[in-house]
């Protein structure tokens, strides 16, 4: 009978997720069979669009810019500078 733990894919490596199986404290290699069940990059990562959202969300709360009387005049000193 097969055996099933709970584990994370990060890279190449396993992290488990609870104890580690006894047969696999000793340091020896174990051949495994691996399922993918869902991606857990999007169950624990923020995407960079959302990430970028929340930023431009905080600037615009924050009236960052609120010195910036022209943008476009503001751009053409930033690319000349």
């Amino acid at each position: 009978m097969l055996q099933t733990y709970k584990a994370i894919l990060r890279g190449n490596k396993l992290e488990w997720a609870g104890e580690i199986p006894e047969q696999l404290q000793r340091e020896r290699p174990v051949e495994v069979h691996v399922t993918i069940l869902h991606d857990v990059t999007l169950a624990t990562a923020v995407s960079p669009g959302k990430r970028m959202a929340e930023i431009l969300e905080k600037l615009a709360s924050i009236n960052a810019a609120s010195e910036i009387a022209d943008p476009v005049v503001w751009q053409r000193e930033i690319r000349e500078g």
